[in-house]
């Protein structure tokens, strides 16, 4: 009975712990965008470009302009930087169905509030933004 009992127990801890080793999606979501939130704030395009699809594209609407850009132009106005300490980023919702996601996040510096909205899909690779709307809001 107690070799049952000790298999039993085993088998239960074996189990809890691979689960606390494999993230949830939810998680597995969250670190992407966090790897794109680190990526943003150190102006590191490899973070950056690992959190995105190599089809994504960013659109915005400002100055009364429309702007649909390719993942590399965007990558492109990034330069190396040290972290702004100022700077707070945060997922302020998260909607998963299956294997696609929206995700409303905000980037917060002294400068400007960022909103986003991500759209992601989980491939073979994992997860991946694969489209992304902004707006920029100025503080005064």
């Amino acid at each position: 009975m107690k070799k049952l009992l000790l298999f039993a127990f085993t088998i239960f801890a074996f189990s809890f712990v691979s689960e606390a080793q494999n993230p949830t999606e939810k998680e597995q979501i969250q670190q992407k965008i966090q790897l794109y939130f680190d990526g943003w704030d150190e102006g590191d395009t490899t973070k950056i470009g690992k959190a995105m699809h190599t089809t994504c594209h960013l659109k915005f609407f400002r100055d009364n302009k429309f702007t649909d850009m390719t993942r590399a132009d965007y990558l492109g106005r990034f330069k190396p930087k040290t972290k702004d300490k100022s700077l707070k980023s945060s997922i302020l919702s998260l909607d998963i169905t299956e294997n696609i996601a929206a995700a409303k996040t905000e980037i917060n510096n002294e400068k400007a509030i960022y909103i986003d909205y991500f759209n992601l899909i989980k491939t073979n690779e994992g997860w991946f933004i694969v489209d992304k709307i902004s707006v920029r809001k100025d503080k005064k």
